[in-house]
């Protein structure tokens, strides 16, 4: 079989999510209540639209049900942490039969990270294709699926401090990386941004190290959205503005020369006097819906009308993902689309 990893706007049959337990992300009572409340409320926002599965620690599935509400779908497995992006699988889909298959990425706490554990969390990619029942294509590759980015007609979006980086893939060159990504993902052409932005790396806090899916992202093919700070003062300013002028110089997989829509970051940019990577590029598209980050900002209604161009046929949900930022990513790192199977 020829498997391919389908964009996201493709109809989906479900999402996946984890329930945040106790853990150093969520450090104390009050932090994992309002994280759990934050992550309920993408739930419930993408439940509007298509079933959701989450995931939960032995013994906390009654309680997300008193968030989550009667109409998402419970299982309980081991768990570290709380994004099924990450350590999820990524489905991919063979166009001649209609099947899915599992890709298990190895995960190590992204890059190893001395604030993080990983044992559970490395099996769950394995646990959720028992669960749907397809197939797992174990990847030796050490890699998570808010590492990628893909238009589904065989361009993916990359960066470099990600899979190149020693944290995960010491030894690895580039061309080995794209060699085994292209064969996982059915792309042909990778596009490598230098880096992600600032607060992902130390000493900010809970950081990947360098996500595309907070800096860049497939809209459709041969169009990109990139993430644009206007505030000369924040540290992403500047590489922002080389992020743009890198994507609009480049062609995707068909020879296509990429249409890049910037789409401005909030205007807070601190808080508790930290900087802030608030970013709207970190959204999840669902069937006929889009569930878009809002920060009680003054842009949330620019960053919504954007999308609202973008995808006239979908409804955009609006959901405050300050809490989901304070732990490390944001709706996007949360969710994961397992692909409709029908042609």
């Amino acid at each position: 079989m020829t498997y391919r990893m389908p964009a996201e706007w493709t109809p989906h049959e479900r999402t996946w999510m984890a329930w945040p337990g106790p853990n150093v992300t969520f450090s104390n009572q009050e932090e994992l209540a309002a994280s759990r409340a934050a992550w309920a409320g993408v739930a419930r926002a993408v439940r509007a639209y298509e079933p959701v599965t989450v995931v939960c620690g032995p013994g906390q599935a009654q309680g997300a049900r008193e968030l989550l509400g009667p109409d998402i779908e419970l299982v309980e497995r081991e768990l570290d942490d709380a994004w099924m992006r990450d350590i999820g699988p990524t489905f991919v889909k063979d166009d001649e039969t209609g099947e899915l298959a599992a890709v298990d990425w190895v995960f190590n706490g992204w890059g190893a990270q001395d604030w993080a554990t990983w044992e559970h969390d490395s099996k769950i990619a394995g646990a959720i294709a028992d669960l749907t029942g397809v197939p797992v294509l174990s990847s030796p590759l050490v890699n998570e699926g808010g590492g990628i980015h893909v238009d589904g007609e065989g361009t993916v979006l990359l960066t470099e401090t990600v899979q190149l980086g020693p944290e995960r893939n010491p030894g690895w060159t580039r061309e080995q990386v794209e060699a085994e990504i292209h064969a996982k993902l059915g792309t042909t052409k990778a596009i490598w941004l230098p880096r992600g932005l600032t607060t992902d790396y130390p000493p900010h806090g809970f950081g990947t190290l360098g996500h595309i899916d907070i800096v860049a992202a497939f809209a459709a093919p041969g169009v990109v959205l990139a993430h644009t700070q206007p505030d000369p003062s924040h540290p992403d300013h500047e590489p922002c503005k080389a992020n743009v002028e890198l994507l609009r110089a480049q062609t995707d997989a068909k020879g296509r020369p990429l249409k890049v829509i910037e789409v401005p970051a909030p205007a807070k940019v601190q808080v508790d006097g930290d900087w802030v990577d608030y970013s709207y590029i970190n959204h999840y598209l669902c069937n006929g819906g889009v569930v878009l980050c809002a920060f009680d900002d003054p842009r949330d209604e620019e960053a919504a009308e954007i999308f609202r161009g973008l995808f006239p046929d979908r409804t955009v949900t609006l959901v405050d993902a300050r809490e989901i930022f304070a732990g490390g990513g944001g709706i996007h790192c949360i969710t994961q689309q397992q692909p409709a199977t029908h042609r």
